[in-house]
């Protein structure tokens, strides 16, 4: 189970590093607060498109290489080669070249980048959750996930600290105006570079079991819509709760550097400044944390005798943190409030997928499933993004207040986790 989810270690860091530094990058590059959410809208509208297509075709694929790491090792390539291009969009002389829709050439190579980074890392990470579906029985499946959960959270650790990491020994932290620093360009390149040994570990080690042919001919018939429609209860209860949840997350992407650049830096709003990008080397300190907590809370979950407490109780934690940090503007108090948002975090990495695998046990089209059910990660997240400059202006500008909304959102999630079906796993 170790190998089956290792390479989950490396694209986690990716993961991590995009999700850090994305508004740190565009911020640099020159967007207003208010557009900061739009560039979110890409990394889950192309999670929403490609995972259900790699669900349905690796459901159907069998050849030399195996079932589903195929799918594994060109999306960690590709993932490797956009890494190398993304943060270097400051430094091509682009800044000032193109002006088109109020964005400069600089954010328009960034925003392209960004795409293909996050449609390769959603072709790499999927088969992971697929494997474990394909290849863990019933009665470790928890336990498989749980692994890939600390995994992941490890990953997070490693991929949020790198920038300041690198600026703790030496590379700078500061650059010209529009281009982004050394110690976040350094960072990418180490966490591609970690990726890709990762994954080839995996891919090495892990030995895939063919499907029966009635499990790929039956694929092959039945469309995505089809599916949808014949979804379990699990399915649609459990993605009403992930709607809020993943809603809440967006902001604490988009927004955290701004919060924490304001509160706890002295109000400070110049991307140039030093201590905007010391607020920005501190956001990865903060999701770190956010991590450690999590790490810690994955081995506290399993001692729950009952699944739905555990996930009320993780996500009204996370809940707590989120709203404290309107109140602090200390930067070790904020990491606290972020320690406390890690438990939600556990509770959404682990929980809803156990959930869901178990009640497709035996189902031909588990990867189909969990394709789909990455719509109820993404679609959130997009919606979130598209009216977050809306919320903003509405919520006076004060980026802060985003971290309140989303603590509102897992509130709400925590009440409709009572209407989750888990009849089919008692």
């Amino acid at each position: 189970m170790w190998n089956l989810s290792f390479g989950f270690f490396g694209v986690q860091i990716a993961y991590a590093l995009q999700s850090a530094n994305i508004s740190r990058i565009f911020a640099t590059l020159g967007a207003d607060p208010h557009q900061l959410s739009f560039f979110w809208i890409l990394p889950p509208l192309m999670g929403m498109i490609v995972q259900p297509f790699i669900g349905k075709w690796s459901d159907r694929t069998w050849c030399r290489l195996g079932r589903r790491k195929p799918y594994l090792l060109v999306g960690a390539i590709v993932a490797v080669l956009v890494m190398l291009l993304l943060p270097n969009a400051g430094s091509l002389n682009l800044s000032t070249a193109y002006v088109f829709l109020g964005l400069n050439s600089a954010m328009w190579f960034g925003l392209f980048s960004l795409i293909f980074l996050d449609t390769s890392i959603n072709v790499a990470m999927q088969p992971f959750k697929m494997m474990v579906g394909d290849i863990v029985n019933e009665e470790q499946k928890a336990k498989a996930y749980s692994i890939q959960s600390f995994l992941c959270n490890a990953g997070s650790l490693v991929g949020y600290l790198l920038p300041i990491f690198f600026t703790w020994i030496g590379i700078a932290n500061e650059a010209p105006e529009g281009v982004i620093p050394d110690s976040v360009i350094t960072s990418f390149y180490v966490g591609a570079a970690i990726l890709i040994v990762c994954v080839l570990y995996t891919f090495v080690k892990v030995k895939e079991m063919p499907p029966s042919e009635t499990q790929t001919a039956s694929g092959d018939k039945t469309g995505l819509l089809h599916l949808l429609v014949k979804a379990p209860r699990t399915f649609w209860t459990v993605g009403l709760v992930q709607f809020f949840c993943w809603a809440a997350f967006l902001y604490m992407w988009t927004y955290s550097n701004g919060t924490l650049a304001f509160n706890c830096w002295g109000a400070v709003t110049d991307t140039a400044s030093k201590a905007y990008q010391d607020a920005g080397n501190w956001v990865g300190v903060a999701f770190a944390v956010q991590a450690a907590g999590s790490i810690l809370w994955a081995t506290i979950l399993p001692r729950f005798q009952n699944l739905k407490l555990a996930y009320v109780v993780s996500l009204l934690i996370g809940a707590v943190g989120f709203v404290s940090l309107f109140f602090i503007h200390d930067k070790f108090l904020a990491c606290g409030a972020y320690f406390l948002i890690g438990a939600a975090w556990a509770a959404m990495l682990a929980l809803p997928f156990t959930l869901l695998t178990n009640s497709l046990e035996g189902n031909p089209h588990m990867g189909s499933y969990l394709g789909l059910f990455n719509c109820t990660i993404c679609l959130p997240q997009i919606i979130a993004a598209a009216t977050g400059g809306f919320v903003l202006r509405l919520l006076g500008g004060n980026q802060a207040m985003m971290l309140v909304a989303a603590g509102a959102f897992l509130a709400i999630g925590a009440i409709f986790v009572q209407i989750i079906d888990i009849k089919h796993i008692d």
